[in-house]
């Protein structure tokens, strides 16, 4: 065997060995990126789920309000992401909520929401207790003298006032003749005094 055969095998054989090193470098970076293309698509799923929970306690929130108002407060009732959060963005630009924030967004609307749930039920067994006692008093009015029950708390609009009172004033009271009226119960509008004395009324 010459010289240059010698030559020509050692070069073989180091292209060889150096050939696998390359492919086993290039298959560990691939392997590296195929695993953070999946943590992004994980972390992106999750961000649209919990973006998907938050808005669908949102709306719901907003629908007890609406139904209920004024009788149920809408303060806290929808909040912007870092309000709800209990948190002040970290910088003044654009920026997106972390996983945790959402979480932390959806926890808090959630206990909002059972919240109003529970007040909507109380106000529920309010105004049912008040049609009770207005199917009473039309029935036996004598028994419930002097009883004003507001309209409000039957959850009607308005100042309206139900009021048992007795029928011919003092008579009315001294004969046990008792009825149930509905007044108005707004106030008066109060307008602009006339200027100058009674003279200047003529």
């Amino acid at each position: 065997m010459t010289q240059s055969d010698q030559l020509i095998l050692d070069r073989g054989a180091q292209t060889g060995e150096a050939a696998p090193a390359r492919q086993g470098g290039s298959a560990g970076a691939s392997s590296a990126a195929l695993g953070g293309a999946g943590d992004a698509r994980g972390e992106r799923a999750a961000r649209r789920t919990l973006r998907a929970q938050v808005g669908r306690l949102e709306r719901q929130l907003s629908a007890i309000v609406a139904e209920r108002f004024p009788y149920i407060p809408a303060s806290g009732a929808e909040g912007h992401a870092f309000e709800a959060g209990g948190e002040e963005p970290s910088c003044l630009g654009p920026s997106l909520l972390g996983l945790d924030q959402l979480e932390r967004t959806r926890d808090r609307l959630a206990g909002r929401l059972q919240e109003l749930r529970r007040l909507a039920a109380e106000r529920d067994e309010h105004e049912r207790s008040a049609h009770e006692l207005l199917r009473l008093m039309k029935l036996e009015p004598g028994r419930f003298r002097d009883v004003r029950l507001p309209v409000s708390d039957l959850g009607q609009g308005g100042c309206g006032v139900w009021h048992v009172r007795p029928r011919l004033g003092l008579i009315g009271m001294l004969a046990g003749w008792w009825q149930l009226k509905l007044s108005s119960g707004c106030p008066l509008p109060m307008g602009s005094s006339p200027r100058g004395g009674p003279d200047s009324w003529s």
